[in-house]
């Protein structure tokens, strides 16, 4: 079984009996809170078609703003920076970079839960033995896209709920970058590529990119430099060659990609600092291309009806492919969840 269905559970899986509640349903809104299952950033009263036939409508909050942005580079190049000021030069909700411990920090009380409970995995782990027999490279990104995922859903329901625009660092687009370093180097099996490739591409089918990606391009060797200088002990470990197939991954297919259904801007370190030539240059873009401009109230609708539900959001990162970097038997499965549950029944 998948890692994600091992930590979502069977409560997970209730929130797909929609309808008239049955015996215990009152009780899974509690349960999933106390499980601290992520459902939704408000985790509240959820949008649904009552509220679209009184009226409700996404179209009616955008404002000039309302948009998706997101910010990419390598590591350590600025980019949580920079996304934060342009967040906060243009009223925009800022969204850090989504770790593994991703649903920890916004569901529950914050309290960051064991690896067992995060896919099996560390960047610690990772820095240190990137060629680790057991999978844990895959394991490790694999659960990263899954957050990332989550994030965006996350994102995109903020937007459409309140109008308000939004700046993340990173996204489910771009996050094959790594996965793509990681084959180059060696890291993982070609099946995991394979499998990688298919989550991706049924999960961001639902979805809508960002309007604008602005990328800053630091040189991998200043990039080995700030890693040194600032880098936890475990990140200045990693290898030059896997920083470059980063950025290789960046340049000749992520950016090519992304600028036929998004705006681009891309800036050097340096560029990237002044951050009023920045927001100059985002006021110039025309946003004129991409699926944004197909879209009206009524697949906004069904594109909120979506991401607010985020078990949902997730089915589709649990497709059954045996892949054993990601893959635990039934027996540990049924370990993994009850010793989850009683977490929330400890309370």
């Amino acid at each position: 079984m998948s890692l994600w269905v091992s930590r979502l559970g069977r409560a997970a899986a209730a929130r797909g009996r929609r309808g008239s509640p049955g015996p215990g349903s009152a009780a899974l809104g509690s349960v999933l809170l106390r499980a601290r299952i992520h459902t939704s950033p408000e985790q509240s009263l959820q949008y649904g078609w009552l509220a679209y036939m009184l009226g409700e409508r996404a179209s009616k909050k955008f404002r000039v703003h309302s948009k998706v942005f997101t910010v990419e580079g390598n590591l350590s190049s600025g980019k949580g920076r920079l996304a934060q000021q342009i967040a906060e030069k243009l009223g925009m909700k800022y969204f850090p970079e989504a770790d593994i411990h991703y649903q920890d920090r916004i569901s529950g009380d914050g309290k960051l839960l064991p690896e067992k409970f995060n896919g099996f995995c560390s960047l610690e782990k990772f820095y240190t033995d990137p060629r680790s027999p057991d999978g844990h490279s895959y394991r490790l990104q694999s659960w990263i896209f899954g957050n990332r995922l989550l994030q965006y859903a996350d994102a995109l329901e903020h937007l459409l709920s309140t109008g308000q625009g939004v700046v993340l660092e990173r996204s489910p687009y771009s996050d094959f970058v790594f996965l793509d370093a990681m084959f180059k180097q060696g890291y993982i099996h070609k099946r995991c590529l394979d499998h990688y490739n298919e989550v991706k591409e049924i999960s961001i089918s639902e979805l809508l990119p960002p309007h604008l990606v602005i990328y800053v391009d630091v040189p991998v060797s200043e990039v080995q430099r700030m890693i040194q200088e600032k880098g936890k002990p475990y990140e200045k470990k990693v290898s030059p060659s896997y920083l470059q197939s980063i950025e290789d991954a960046y340049k000749r297919t992520f950016l090519p990609e992304i600028s036929e259904s998004s705006e681009v801007l891309q800036y050097t370190a340096t560029a990237a600092e002044d951050v009023e030539k920045v927001i100059e240059d985002i006021e110039y873009l025309k946003f004129d291309k991409g699926p944004w401009l197909e879209q009206d109230d009524v697949s906004f609708h069904h594109l909120r009806l979506h991401v607010q539900d985020k078990a949902g959001v997730l089915d589709s990162v649990s497709i059954p492919r045996f892949v054993p970097e990601i893959t635990i038997g039934g027996s540990e499965y049924d370990k993994l969840y009850y010793e989850y549950r009683s977490l929330w029944t400890k309370g």
